[in-house]
């Protein structure tokens, strides 16, 4: 008897109703709320495992998939709910035998979508000619729904918690990728010959992540290259890079890898920071509403950083909601970030170019050859709706906006406190090993003194060992964060409206509950970091919080360890410290503290 199993993912986002798999003709259902489905991979062999994928813009009740094949039916397990739009289902099966099967999404018995596959089934992409890989369909409605789904099973089970050393180690687990080895050329695998290696910095990530789907699928990709603007004017785009611009012909490994090369070449901290109205651009703004931020949704902050929406966590009576982004960092990490106002910083004015939440532009196909679409005319592609909503907003009114959706219902105020304290602690915790990997590198190489830029801008932008291992940036959030505790009483009273409040209870004895449990977490809540004498040192919250002016020069990896963490002067702690960064640095330091002081990065 066939043997086949099932892995099961929880709900994907969709919209309308196609099939996509290696390019065969396919049977399809296509009732009104159908979904969008992906077939993986493009060869399919016997003793091979079948992906598929289906996303929909509202959920399925009693969504099910089935796989039929000779002389038996394979029903598969019920998948969980997401928190889309759009909602997904992703299940995986064996097959070990020839012959002809059809595999099926039922929502309540009746069939939404399905798919017939011959196995053994070969690929039938079309030669590429001079590109880097051929294109066989231009974005839409579909493949949007499909890339944002992809985006939220890949990162699915982790949580704030989690990071991985490299992009690649994310995508070559299959259980995480739906696309693993979709090519069948062994791209994904970890012992081949020459297996593809995907270390992006933050601003390449959202590039290399939508370059990667659209290489597996036939899809167009392209970027700008850009100028990095001034306060007077913004970052602006000239040069558009596609993937039919060659040079090879082979659509392989090799080609992709050198097509990820020139990404990482023309890709900086300003390319999402292009202006709002901006046509010429890779990205475009978006509203600030559930249908817009979608996984694969870029948020590119005013100060450098980037990253991309993976998940919404749905606001419980128990628990409050969530919205997760993964990152990367200099040193080729990846990680996930939960939105709050230490993480996702914003800004409007005072700031290079057009920051906030922005979508990659679709790219369309005209006379085979493709072409990002204008503002004006993304109404009706498919992918969500440009909007200005963003330009000019406030700081404080784009995080009560956030706030809002993220738990639409007023929260309990404690929980709340919880979860923001907890929320720093988790920001400290990705500090330690920051510092850690900068103490390493300079005990590494005794003697060394890592150059530090001579310009403001350059301290937070730079490139080398500088930007591997300071920490001007991450400082700088992390004042942001330690400023949003501090202010969680005063942002209780200033919105009522936010917070559950028991009728007998006055607000003034709330508050003085809400200090005591502050009192209480921070001084429980601790990190450690082992100190220039190999002395495993601890500092708790309440610590690092009445050290938080001392972080506003703590980012240089010259520097002790000890002096990273805040230590006062003339205490043990600092005793212990055997390093100090050259004079030279120490003043160009204390020249920026004013900006760290007022939480705003130099610009040029």
């Amino acid at each position: 008897m066939n043997q086949a199993k099932a892995r099961w993912r929880r709900p994907f986002l969709g919209a309308g109703v196609v099939l996509l798999a290696a390019g065969i003709s396919v049977a399809t259902a296509a009732p009104a709320d159908s979904c969008a489905v992906l077939v993986s991979p493009r060869v399919i062999g016997l003793d091979g495992f079948v992906r598929v994928l289906a996303a929909a813009e509202t959920p399925l009740p009693e969504a099910a998939w089935e796989l039929r094949g000779p002389g038996f039916v394979l029903p598969g397990s019920k998948p969980r709910n997401g928190g889309g739009p759009p909602y997904w289902w992703s299940a995986e099966f064996k097959i070990n035998r020839p012959g002809a099967y059809t595999v099926s999404l039922s929502s309540r018995g009746k069939t939404v979508a399905s798919r017939s596959l011959s196995v053994p089934l070969s690929d039938r992409r079309a030669s590429g000619g001079r590109s880097v890989w051929p294109v066989e369909r231009g974005w839409d409605g579909e493949t949007e729904a499909l890339y944002a789904a992809w985006i939220d099973a890949l990162f699915h089970d982790g949580d704030e918690r989690s990071s991985w050393k490299a992009l690649h180690d994310v995508l070559r687990d299959p259980a995480r990728n739906v696309l693993h080895d979709h090519l069948g050329l062994g791209e994904d695998d970890s012992d081949a010959r020459d297996p593809l290696l995907l270390r992006p910095d933050c601003a390449d990530n959202p590039f290399f992540l939508r370059a990667y789907f659209a290489w597996k699928l036939g899809l167009p990709f392209g970027f700008h290259e850009c100028s990095r603007g001034t306060l007077r004017r913004p970052p602006a785009c000239d040069r558009w890079i596609s993937n039919l611009d060659g040079p090879s012909s082979t659509g392989g490994v090799r080609a992709f890898r050198s097509f990820l090369g020139r990404i990482m070449n023309a890709i900086h901290s300003a390319s999402g920071r292009t202006a709002l109205d901006d046509d010429e651009t890779d990205l475009y703004p978006v509203a600030l509403d559930r249908s817009s931020l979608r996984p694969g949704v870029v948020f590119a902050d005013p100060y450098g950083h980037t990253l991309v929406l993976v998940r919404w966590l749905d606001q419980t009576p128990d628990r409050p909601g969530g919205l997760l982004a993964v990152d990367a960092q200099p040193d080729g990490t990846v990680g996930l970030k939960r939105f709050w106002r230490g993480n996702f910083l914003f800004a409007a004015s005072g700031v290079v170019g057009g920051p906030g939440f922005k979508a990659f532009r679709p790219i369309v196909l005209e006379a085979g050859r493709p072409r990002p679409l204008r503002n004006d005319e993304i109404a009706g592609s498919g992918a969500a709706l440009f909007s200005l909503e963003q330009k000019g907003m406030e700081s404080e009114l784009f995080s009560d906006r956030m706030d809002r959706l993220i738990n639409p219902e007023p929260l309990d105020p404690a929980g709340a406190l919880r979860d923001l304290l907890t929320a720093l602690h988790e920001q400290l915790l990705v500090r330690v090993t920051s510092v850690a990997n900068g103490e390493e590198y300079i005990k590494a190489y005794p003697g060394t003194v890592i150059p530090m830029p001579s310009t403001g801008p350059a301290v937070f932008l730079t490139v080398g060992p500088w930007e591997d291992f300071a920490t001007p940036n991450r400082d700088m959030r992390l004042l942001i964060a330690m400023d949003a505790v501090l202010g969680f009483m005063d942002r209780f009273r200033r919105t009522p409206d936010r917070f559950r409040r028991p009728r007998a209870k006055d607000p003034e004895r709330i508050l003085d509950e809400l200090r005591a449990l502050h009192k209480t977490l921070t001084r429980e809540m601790a990190i450690r970091y082992s100190g220039s004498d190999g002395t495993e040192r601890v500092l708790t919250l309440e610590e690092i919080l009445n050290r938080r002016e001392a972080f506003e020069t703590a980012y240089n990896p010259n520097d002790g360890i000890e002096i990273r963490w805040g230590a006062p002067e003339g205490s043990p702690e600092y005793a212990a410290c055997t390093r100090r960064a050259p004079a030279r640095q120490r003043e160009r330091m204390k020249a920026l503290r004013p900006w760290f002081a007022k939480r705003l990065h130099p610009v040029e």
